[in-house]
């Protein structure tokens, strides 16, 4: 899993290096693709994977679980630390509706609270007990793959933060 990682991150450089920009535009984007492309083509090599289109990019489901890559630092820092950018879009929902139920039920005030949103359109492509498995990983464009984890986590909408219900470190390549 973390070779694959490495070559989306390189993959991601060259294309920087390629446009010849003052910003990490080309970076992060070239990263967001590369990084889906290299773990659902490796992924598809085993038995019983389905690949499913999600916002563009296609994801691996394995064993009823979607494996979802997601950047979350650019420097050498604990995955406890992750927090979304935003608490509402793909990325949230996959979390927030696949992940693990919160450890910590809601209050319960006995006031009507707005509905939820609707859930992400391409959500409809995946099964109902579909569950999430995030690979979450620190990476930068000077440093490559600097930390790597994957685990379960639930999304509290308050401050965009990820509590981890479980996640284990992932060897990650050494430098050529």
């Amino acid at each position: 899993m973390s070779a694959l990682l490495v070559r989306a991150h390189e993959r991601a450089q060259r294309g920087h290096e390629g446009v010849h920009t003052q910003t990490l535009q080309a970076y992060g984007d070239g990263l967001y693709a590369a990084k889906c492309e290299e773990l659902s083509a490796s992924l598809s090599q085993l038995p019983g994977v389905e690949l499913v289109r999600l916002q563009a990019r296609t994801v691996a489901v394995v064993a009823g679980h979607v494996v979802y890559p997601y950047w979350y630092a650019k420097k050498d820092v604990p995955v406890t630390a992750a927090r979304l950018r935003t608490a509402s879009g793909l990325r949230a929902d996959l979390i927030r509706r696949l992940g693990p139920d919160p450890r910590q039920g809601e209050l319960n005030l006995g006031i009507e609270l707005p509905d939820e949103d609707e859930p992400h359109a391409d959500l409809a492509r995946l099964s109902p007990d579909t569950k999430l498995v995030l690979v979450a990983y620190a990476c930068s464009l000077a440093d490559g793959v600097v930390r790597l984890e994957w685990g379960f986590a639930e999304l509290r909408r308050e401050d965009r933060s990820l509590i981890w219900h479980r996640h284990e470190p992932l060897p990650i390549p050494r430098k050529r």
